[in-house]
């Protein structure tokens, strides 16, 4: 059987989003053998999805795998996944919906690989139980994307002295409230994780705006920041896992 794989994004305007986004396609199409794959945007800039699963359905296919490329399930997602079954209809070509990439140890473990190589980067010896760690999401009106910032952060709690989450719009705790809590623990470094997909504008640009007046007022000693998930080799296992999933269920 001769199948692609289509990659839905949020969507991003920065050039480092898309650099990634061709990365991550080069790869799983190297390790899962495809025919192609390709990805497209929910929002923000095209290609939309139905000009992405239009592209696909022009390759010589028999069927195509999408996976929703969201951190967290909710409303993002179930657009997503409602305009490919519009096309559905329209094509031969067997559509199988992955799960988003959340609620899963992976997502853990690639956390916990940040944290470990931004102590390593900075020469910071201390164990992890003397490590205080605060993630920032992007926040969501779904209760769903809460939940699944919660497995996460209730799986990384074991292996810290305390772990925190904030998010950098739409619900709180908000930045400031996030360091403000953290700052309360008197830690001896505080981690700030970047819970972001790829460098896009918040990463760059907008997290800061509201992280450095947070830690100018604070009285915390020594933080230290990780890099986003970006093209993380987890993150292209993970996108096969969910593939693999669904195509050996049909």
């Amino acid at each position: 059987m001769k199948r692609g794989l289509l990659l839905i994004d949020r969507g991003s305007r920065e050039q480092e989003a898309k650099d990634e986004l061709e990365y991550i396609c080069k790869k799983v199409q190297q390790k899962g053998n495809y025919v192609f794959v390709n990805y497209c945007f929910l929002e923000v800039v095209p290609p939309f999805i139905e000009e992405g699963i239009t592209n696909c359905l022009k390759e010589e296919i028999d069927a195509l795998t999408i996976v929703p490329y969201f951190l967290y399930p909710g409303k993002k997602v179930k657009i997503a996944v409602t305009e490919a079954a519009k096309l559905q209809a329209k094509t031969k070509v067997k559509f199988a919906v992955t799960k988003p990439m959340s609620m899963h140890k992976t997502m853990v473990d690639i956390v916990n690989s940040k944290i470990e190589s931004a102590l390593k980067k900075n020469n910071i010896t201390l164990s992890n139980n003397k490590v205080d760690v605060l993630v920032i999401g992007h926040g969501s009106k779904d209760p769903n994307a809460q939940i699944s910032m919660k497995y996460v952060i209730d799986n990384l709690k074991p292996s810290y002295r305390n772990v925190e989450y904030c998010f950098l719009e739409i619900e709180e705790p908000n930045i400031a409230q996030g360091i403000q809590k953290c700052d309360k623990n008197s830690p001896e470094v505080l981690v700030i994780v970047f819970y972001f997909l790829h460098e896009g504008a918040h990463v760059k640009r907008d997290i800061y705006q509201d992280l450095n007046p947070a830690l100018e007022k604070s009285s915390l000693r020594k933080t230290i920041i990780t890099e986003h998930i970006g093209t993380d080799d987890k993150m292209i296992d993970f996108v096969l896992e969910r593939a693999r999933e669904v195509e050996n269920a049909n």
